[in-house]
């Protein structure tokens, strides 16, 4: 098990990043949370097996609307009672 906080620049903010971020998330069993910053990017908080977590960044990186030009990557410490994926 992994978790992620993750920073999207790009082409990320009012081409479904968030609604997609949620589906995938939800597909795969993922926990955490998306939503838009006030400059344009994206966050994204996300636990879970790696496998998957690379499964959930090719998908996103492979959708025909979302344009990532950069991802902040950093670990973050595990939230063992986060139960979902929240889109907000």
């Amino acid at each position: 098990m992994k978790r992620y906080n993750m920073i999207f620049k790009g082409r990320v903010q009012g081409v479904g990043f968030r609604y997609k971020s949620y589906m995938i998330a939800n597909e795969l069993g993922l926990t955490g949370d998306v939503y838009n910053l006030y400059d344009g990017d994206v966050e994204v908080n996300v636990q879970g097996n790696q496998e998957k977590i690379d499964i959930f960044l090719d998908r996103l990186a492979h959708d025909r609307f979302i344009r990532i030009d950069d991802i902040k990557i950093k670990e973050k410490e595990l939230k063992n009672d986060e139960k979902e994926f929240k889109l907000s």
